[in-house]
């Protein structure tokens, strides 16, 4: 069986997508010709399942290429493709909800997963229970009789938060074992955690981050499980999503570096993270991999490595001037949204917008939290960079 590294760079490149290339051929098209009626009349009946041309909405030979791919690096039956990240989120829980059914969703989410299901859930008549992240068998007492969907997100976004998966699990099907499970899985690339190995019955990323990787496209990525997949490939295909052909295709010339640039993510993330650790300004390091990031049990038995994506939290409470006298006068770190690229990145949040945002409130600190993804500069000049930054902050 090929390991991870040789399957990243072999999947979907068989002669069906490469028609002797390299890579996949980049097919562009909206119409498909058929030769007959008789074959028009066929493939319109069996183009969801066998991923034959059928309308350009439905995929290229690029689009199935990427898919196959994505569905042997996650472990699933099936990949949906959308047009963002926000969008696999958003459309895979739309796929498996109805008005009046009940969602879970850990209060650690991704903003926009969380706006969405407070303002476009709730206005379709489905009721939301926020839990702890760190919860476990306790979420069997969060189950109700119309629980459909539980959203799950490991580690969890800006406060890095890694949840005890399978017990989790364990949990919801002991109580409800029809209940889908999803878990937003773009931290790991679906590289480093196998949540469908794991009982999850479908994994999303954002490929915006860390598959395409140059901070050049965005695209979005649902990987199912059997259990989950045909009504996940009815849905999304009924709401019209779809990713262009070169987006498709630049997100599969991703995965053929993804492991290497993974690696030295790693690398440098935890080179910075054990220097922030020991920095006297530091209160806490929320680095996965770190001891003193919460869940970090459950990333060494879960994960196989990390990613360079994590946050830490000042000893102080920054004012606005300090704030900005931090942030703007950095030389490799840029402040920007999203993460996953080769650059460094970094954005700050204080307590109040992280309350905003956690609707139980479980912070536990005061001080301001700055989030960065370290990317592959050689980090110690990173280093240096955010070592005269908390220099500035006058200490």
């Amino acid at each position: 069986m090929s390991t991870i590294k040789t399957k990243l760079i072999i999947s979907g490149r068989s002669k069906k997508y490469t028609h002797g290339a390299i890579n996949p051929i980049i097919q562009r098209t909206s119409s498909v010709i058929f030769d007959s009626v008789e074959e028009q009349k066929k493939i319109a009946k069996e183009h969801h399942y066998s991923k034959q041309l059928f309308y350009g909405r439905y995929g290229t030979i690029t689009h199935f290429s990427f898919c196959k791919s994505m569905t042997e690096l996650e472990h699933g039956v099936g990949c949906a493709l959308y047009p963002c990240g926000t969008a696999a989120i958003t459309h895979t829980i739309l796929s498996f909800v109805n008005p009046g059914d009940h969602i879970l969703i850990t209060e650690s989410a991704y903003e926009p997963t969380q706006k969405f299901c407070r303002y476009i859930a709730k206005k379709m008549n489905i009721n939301i229970t926020w839990f702890d992240p760190l919860i476990e068998q306790e979420i069997y007492n969060l189950i109700h009789y119309n629980t459909c969907l539980v959203i799950l997100e490991s580690p969890g976004s800006i406060t890095m938060e890694v949840q005890n998966i399978p017990s989790i699990v364990q949990a919801i099907r002991k109580k409800k074992p029809d209940t889908t499970i999803i878990l937003d899985n773009t931290w790991s690339a679906g590289v480093f955690l196998k949540p469908l190995d794991i009982g999850v019955d479908i994994s999303l990323q954002s490929g915006t981050k860390y598959i395409i990787g140059h901070s050049d496209a965005m695209i979005g990525t649902a990987v199912s499980n059997e259990r989950c997949w045909e009504r996940l490939q009815k849905q999304y295909y009924l709401m019209g999503q779809m990713v262009d052909t070169d987006t498709a295709y630049m997100a599969s010339r991703g995965l053929r570096t993804l492991h290497i640039r993974l690696k030295q993510h790693e690398e440098n993330g935890l080179h910075i993270a054990k220097w922030l650790s020991q920095h006297p300004a530091i209160e806490r390091v929320n680095h996965p991999a770190l001891p003193t990031c919460k869940g970090h049990n459950n990333f060494l038995k879960n994960f196989s490595g990390s990613s360079g994506l994590f946050s830490f939290i000042l000893k102080k409470k920054l004012n606005n001037v300090q704030l900005s006298n931090f942030l703007n006068n950095f030389k490799y770190f840029k402040i920007a949204y999203s993460w996953g690229g080769f650059e460094s990145l970094i954005l700050a949040y204080q307590t109040k917008e992280l309350c905003s945002m956690r609707p139980i409130k479980t912070l536990d600190f005061t001080g301001t939290l700055i989030r960065v993804h370290i990317g592959l500069e050689d980090p110690n000049d990173l280093i240096q960079d955010l070592s005269h930054g908390l220099n500035r902050i006058d200490v």
